[in-house]
């Protein structure tokens, strides 16, 4: 184990682009989602520890964007639809006082790549998808933290984020990966035996497989104990989110797959655990608040007072755990057998899955179609290239085929329904 290479998040090292005093300058990317509007009020919260430089959107709440732009006095706001930016400039002229210069506006796919090597301490990627690979790639190369929410560009691009990364770069944001983090901090590498990552179960927790064939949208967006964007949330619903997490967790930390486990514990308490060789288990645990995993991602070494709600201890709970069903979710043991094969595998298994989740969320796929369809993909894909030589073109490429190819099966799916 100690012949291992290092891994990409390690809390003994810390890289600090920007010595200094002050507050820490951050970059927000996805500012409007889940992770950048929770982020944004932990900065608030905390003047004089950070202070947002830069924002980054797609485009689709303007109104929130210029509000958060005015409040946090940032210095340029992007937006990745440029059709949106008369309407941006609009509400951001309606915000600022006459003769208050306004921030800068950048518009395009490349707008949050520009932001993310801009001048700070700490990129905060909380962009959804695959998307967030060029940003992440782009805040390495420019030498800044990276606090990482963005699981999917590790999981897309793990080879080129790793020769990017330098010891310490990579701060996980993903509750789970912030809680290993922790966690390992208590004991040497050659000290871990097991990673253990935790899984609420989802809104489906103990159903079989048959009794998941007829649940709506409405039913896999309603998880029990986290509030998240859509598409995480339906991720959560067929445990997509959990495969993708076993991966990641396997890039971060260089733990062969078959020393990571998933139990689920639909309290959502314990984050994730790390079991020692002699024996004992370090769990952390707090209520359900990813503005805890974010503080980490933001303040690392430090830790940011009141970041998010402690446990009433007075109050007696219940701390359950059960092993995971296999056979109603096999999305986890999918990711395994993908992480394994490396290379172009894992960009074809997010991408197909992100084109089966829209399906789902418009109609035109089942519940159980969306694994059963990402299965497909993944088995016609075959054995990739090797990991070591990945570029950025093969995975936009290996994209590319698995969302047309995921269209292509879904089309049928639907039409077979039709008929029948």
């Amino acid at each position: 184990m100690t012949d291992a290479p290092a891994p990409l998040a390690d809390p003994h090292l810390v890289y600090d682009p920007v010595a200094g005093d002050g507050p820490k300058d951050v970059v927000i990317l996805g500012s409007t989602g889940s992770i950048g509007t929770q982020a944004i009020d932990l900065v608030l919260r905390n003047p004089g520890r950070f202070q947002v430089t830069a924002l980054s959107a797609n485009g689709g709440r303007v109104a929130l964007l210029a509000e958060q732009a005015h409040r946090l006095r940032v210095r340029t706001v992007a937006v990745a639809r440029e059709d949106v930016v008369p309407e941006l400039r609009e509400a951001l002229t309606a915000r600022y006082g006459a003769g208050e210069p306004l921030p800068e506006i950048l518009a395009g796919p490349d707008a949050a790549t520009q932001v993310a090597a801009s001048d700070c301490h700490t990129v905060l990627n909380g962009i959804t998808g695959s998307i967030g690979l060029a940003p992440t790639l782009a805040a390495l190369e420019a030498g800044r933290t990276l606090a990482l929410a963005n699981k999917e560009s590790l999981i897309v691009g793990g080879p080129l984020v790793k020769a990017l990364a330098k010891p310490g770069q990579i701060i996980p944001v993903d509750s789970e990966h912030a809680a290993l983090f922790q966690a390992l901090a208590a004991g040497t590498r050659a000290d871990v035996r097991k990673l253990v990552v935790t899984a609420s179960g989802g809104p489906f927790r103990g159903r079989t497989r048959q009794g998941l064939a007829a649940v709506t949208v409405e039913d896999a967006l309603a998880h029990p104990t986290w509030a998240m964007g859509p598409v995480i949330t339906i991720n959560s619903a067929t445990l997509v989110n959990k495969g993708l997490e076993v991966i990641e967790a396997h890039l971060l930390y260089d733990i062969p797959f078959d020393r990571i486990e998933v139990v689920v514990h639909p309290q959502s308490y314990v984050h994730s655990m790390v079991e020692f060789t002699d024996g004992s288990t370090l769990a952390q645990a707090t209520p359900p608040d990813m503005r805890g995993p974010i503080a980490i991602g933001l303040g690392w070494p430090e830790r940011v007072p009141d970041a998010a709600p402690a446990f009433d201890w007075s109050k007696a709970s219940t701390w359950e755990f059960f092993p995971l069903d296999d056979e109603a979710f096999p999305s986890v043991n999918l990711a395994r057998h993908v992480g394994e094969l490396a290379g172009t595998a894992p960009a074809v298994f997010n991408a197909a899955n992100e084109e089966c989740v829209e399906a789902f969320r418009t109609g035109a796929l089942p519940f159980l179609g969306i694994i059963d369809t990402v299965t497909r993909v993944v088995e016609e894909h075959g054995t990739p290239a090797a990991g070591t030589s990945l570029t950025v073109p093969d995975v936009l490429e290996a994209e590319t085929w698995a969302r047309a190819r995921a269209r292509e099966l879904t089309a049928r799916t639907a039409s077979a329904e039709a008929r029948a």
